[in-house]
């Protein structure tokens, strides 16, 4: 049986806005135009459409510039970042060979991105599609106290819920993904029943000396890297590169995607990098500490989605490598920061690899249908490719094992899980439960299909005796059925059994109206819908007591945006009566982003 809850709507007046439609964002639904501008602009699809503004973009001259301008739909507002020191070597004065390498390259790409944008962008690269609405990026915000509060802060919420989202500083000359955008934290601080807001970019390597260099270099991985124009666009970075104009060999990640508080510090990923270390204020705000490499141990990647165990305080992660073997690593952390040996897990094609799973005494690593296969760019096409031949499986590995031999592989054909909300073991049956979101066309977030997106939560059983797999919806009831994707479990129970998880309501897509509390046991599904014309993003659940009886005992937490008075807000919702607690009125547009967690205010104190 299914309820629905909405909470009550407000007063403010804004002219109406409309959102692109799931086609639009590369899958078919009721379909509208795409947007008729020029291709170098970008606007949201408001009746009025105004055009957003991006910092002005130098050329050929390699200087820093002092200040940059991001206007919103609202009067621009002129910001200032903070200042970091550029270790890049285009903070140097250019020689003669260097300045002819400039103007030399410069002019290539100008003609690269001429004929490029002479054909039309696929959806999934066009950033008229992708950045538009409230996908669209926003200037930093410095801290504001004291912030309008609609009901009673919950005494438990005290501390500072931070989450990540694609942002970009600069217009996208060419093609863009939404998930290309430089990483963006959004933080909202509670003190005393009280509230502040900031956001603030995480100043990566890449980000700092696009800064400099006044305008975007770096290529981005989903929407220019396709066809021979990719490998154009990567050749022309690595010849900056070779002339010293830009520094790649600190990274090129944007990390925008996961956050995770461990060991004293909170750590912004994205799968292409090392993570980065940035610190909360005591007021508030937030502050890039730099790339962390865990003092050195860390010498590759690490993906988005690193599992914090809650009890042994370790943290366990993967990364893989699209270009050499070996493709993927599995390693943890103790939970004083120290790093165990890689272990290599055999996989014959490099996989997109965003999530896993942890139980008390295992590691679950999905080896699905979305490989990366470089060679396609040379035929014209995406090096993200759906394999059809491949049969999807599931890795099994001991966590603390010291190598790969132990691994046993389970496959579930035909299951692609973008996230895994949690999994555990049921030694009664020899079975391992995982949950996910089995997502059909597999592909669809990063190739544009005619096909309608699916993401049907799922039960998956791993039977370790006979090496078999079980899959199900868990709503059964084909008219409760919706869209969930993104969201969590109660993190202290993760890798243990669990009866509920929150996951958004990802309709109508690429949108979220509402989150879902799913029963795990019954397939019980109870809603709660953001209110009319508004929309959010992953559910965060924070307990109430870590050491209550009742799992669901807590509040969820999410930004929400109002598209018909194009105001923001964050929403505490009570997770066991799906009641609104209160909402906080945030002082100006927070985007639609991906994934967040809460640092308590002991944690904060204590950050390194």
């Amino acid at each position: 049986m299914a309820t629905t809850s909405s909470p009550a709507t407000n007063t403010w007046i804004k002219p109406k806005i409309s959102m692109p439609s799931s086609r639009e964002f590369g899958h078919s639904s009721n379909s509208i135009s795409l947007l008729k501008n020029k291709p170098n602009k970008i606007t949201c699809s408001l009746q009025a459409p105004p055009i957003l503004h991006f910092p002005k973009q130098q050329s050929s001259n390699y200087q820093t510039p002092k200040t940059n301008t991001i206007p919103t739909s609202k009067p621009t507002t002129k910001i200032s970042h903070p200042k970091q020191e550029n270790k890049s070597s285009s903070s140097s004065p250019l020689n003669l060979v260097q300045k002819a390498a400039a103007m030399a390259l410069d002019a290539v790409e100008s003609v690269l991105t001429k004929h490029e944008l002479e054909h039309p962008l696929p959806k999934t690269a066009d950033p008229r599609v992708q950045i538009s609405g409230n996908f669209a990026p926003v200037p930093e915000n410095p801290v504001t106290q004291s912030l309008p509060v609609t009901g009673k802060i919950p005494k438990c919420v005290n501390g500072v819920y931070v989450r990540n989202g694609a942002n970009p500083l600069f217009e996208p000359t060419a093609g863009h993904h939404f998930f290309d955008g430089d990483g963006m934290v959004h933080a909202v601080q509670f003190k005393n029943g009280s509230a502040s807001y900031a956001c603030r970019f995480t100043e990566t390597e890449r980000l700092v000396q696009e800064k400099a260099l006044g305008r975007p270099v770096f290529p981005k991985a989903i929407g220019e890297l396709h066809g021979h124009s990719g490998i154009a666009r990567l050749m022309l970075f690595y010849a900056r590169g070779v002339f010293g104009l830009v520094d790649h060999s600190n990274g090129t990640g944007v990390a925008n995607a996961g956050l995770v508080y461990f060991n004293n510090r909170l750590l912004a990923m994205s799968e292409d990098d090392l993570p980065y270390h940035v610190r909360v204020t005591a007021n508030g705000d937030l502050e890039t500490d730099g790339r962390f490499d865990f003092d050195g141990q860390l010498k590759s990647t690490m993906i988005a989605h690193p599992k914090l165990d809650p009890v042994s305080g370790e943290l366990f992660a993967l990364s893989y490598d699209v270009i050499q073997k070996p493709y993927l690593k599995y390693f943890r952390f103790s939970k004083n920061g120290e790093k165990s040996n890689d272990v290599e897990i055999p996989v014959e094609d490099p996989t997109m690899m965003h999530d896993f799973a942890i139980t008390e005494k295992f590691v679950v690593i999905p080896d699905q249908q979305v490989v990366f296969k470089m060679s396609e760019m040379i035929r014209g096409g995406s090096p993200v490719v759906y394999d059809k031949n491949k049969v999807s499986r599931f890795g099994i590995l001991d966590k603390y094992a010291k190598d790969g031999s132990g691994l046993k592989w389970v496959e579930v054909p035909d299951c692609f899980c973008f996230h895994l909300w949690n999994a555990w073991e049921e030694p009664e049956t020899d079975e391992l439960v995982v949950i996910g979101s089995c997502m059909t066309p597999p592909d669809s977030i990063f190739n544009e299909c005619d096909e309608g997106l699916e993401s049907v939560l799922s039960e998956i059983r791993l039977n370790l005796k006979t090496g078999k797999s079980t899959r199900k919806a868990l709503i059964q009831n084909e008219e409760e059925q919706v869209n969930l994707e993104a969201g969590m479990v109660n993190r202290n129970k993760l890798g243990r059994k669990t009866q509920y998880a929150y996951l958004a309501i990802a309709e109508p897509w690429p949108k979220v109206s509402g989150f879902a509390k799913v029963d795990l046991f019954t397939g019980e599904i109870n809603k709660f819908f953001y209110g009319d014309n508004k929309y959010g993003g992953e559910p965060l659940f924070l307990p109430r007591d870590p050491n209550s009886k009742d799992e669901d005992d807590g509040y969820i937490l999410a930004f929400v945006h109002d598209e018909k008075e194009w105001k923001s807000e964050l929403q505490i919702v009570n997770a066991m009566t799906l009641k609104l607690e209160a909402t906080v009125k945030l002082p100006s547009r927070v985007p639609y982003g991906f994934h967040g967690t809460f640092i308590n205010a002991k944690d904060l104190a204590n950050q390194a």
